[in-house]
């Protein structure tokens, strides 16, 4: 059994204490650090009953990377808040498993890549709608070569979030979070897209921040997007669409159209053939932002896990993360300018 320390209790803290309870007899959370000692005691006590003990708590960075109960940690403060943690921890040679995104931007982000790499210390991502049975099922789908060349792609995110989420201390702000929409709830679709569209190349986006927030980053993107295999399609993304709804990814190959709708996935071939594998499950679209299943960061922790001992790479490592940041920040400098912005090697050079 492999030790775990956790660092943040904010929102998706109690996601990771389910995810772990779940994987007893794999991954024990042996302790837990935050802002404050006051807070990390009221989380180790308030989920202990789940977890089956009392985790311990640390009082810094340094107490934590010294206790060699922790074999790795995972990591879920907010992105400002990332680099002293992966750093403490790379110099102590400890794995990191971090919650999306990266960091704020693409250059903070390879940053820290480079740290982990530098000290070889593997560093995952947690994009855990790549662990979705619907995108695995896709995937296999598409290596098997029935599906054809991919034409056209349709992505959608229209989600709802009420202002009292905007009222938290720094959401939506860059200093924080490094912008809106984007980075902190589309990023995960527009990822899992990028994992069946190769590329982007090219990116013309529309970019504001509507009526229903008082916020300082964007809360609504409409763009089109060429991709490097000459595929084409739209990304529309808010949390401006009340009461929110499931997002979605179409992909139109020339030998038929996959949908991925939540845990669903829906083949149409030409012929009028028609599949569908899985079914739907809440993803925290609407004003909940944690209404969703804890299974799919269960199954990241357990690759995570696995990558750790058998040396592959883990589902999702930060350097794998690195185009979809590109991409965002390509989205938003069109935004504002408006003009079209050209990609190169994941970074945004238009």
């Amino acid at each position: 059994m492999l030790g775990v320390a956790l660092i943040g209790t904010g929102m998706v803290s109690g996601t990771y204490a389910d995810a772990l309870a779940n994987l007893s007899g794999t991954v024990r959370l042996v302790g837990v650090l935050a802002r404050s000692e006051a807070s990390a005691t009221a989380f180790a006590k308030r989920h202990a009953p789940l977890l089956g003990h009392i985790p311990k708590v640390y009082r810094s960075i340094d107490h934590l990377t010294a206790d060699p109960d922790v074999d790795f940690a995972i990591l879920a403060t907010p992105p400002n808040a990332r680099l002293d943690h992966v750093s403490a921890l790379a110099r102590a040679g400890k794995p990191i498993l971090m919650e999306k995104p990266v960091e704020r931007t693409l250059a903070a982000a390879t940053e820290l890549c480079e740290i982990c790499e530098a000290a070889g210390v593997p560093l995952g991502i947690v994009l855990q709608h790549r662990a979705r049975p619907s995108a695995q099922t896709l995937r296999d789908l598409v290596e098997e070569g029935g599906l054809g060349p991919l034409r056209a792609v349709e992505i959608a995110v229209p989600w709802w979030r009420d202002q009292a989420y905007y009222d938290a201390p720094g959401r939506g702000t860059y200093a924080r979070d490094g912008g809106g929409v984007l980075i902190s709830q589309a990023i995960h679709t527009l990822d899992l897209a990028l994992q069946f569209t190769g590329p982007v190349a090219e990116v013309t986006a529309l970019t504001a921040t509507t009526g229903f927030h008082r916020m300082e980053a964007e809360d609504f993107v409409s763009a089109g997007l060429r991709f490097t295999s000459g595929a084409v399609g739209p990304l529309f993304a808010t949390t401006a669409s009340f009461p929110g709804r499931t997002e979605e990814i179409t992909l139109h190959y020339e030998g038929g159209s996959a949908r991925l709708h939540s845990n669903l996935l829906e083949v149409v071939r030409p012929n009028g053939q028609e599949e569908s594998f899985g079914s739907q499950a809440a993803t925290g679209a609407g004003a909940d932002p944690m209404a969703f299943t804890s299974d799919w960061h269960r199954a990241v922790i357990a690759d995570f896990v696995d990558s750790m001992e058998t040396g592959r790479p883990p589902l999702a490592s930060a350097r794998s993360a690195l185009p979809v940041h590109g991409v965002i920040e390509a989205l938003e400098r069109s935004g504002r300018t408006g003009a079209k912005v050209v990609l190169a090697d994941g970074s945004a050079d238009g």
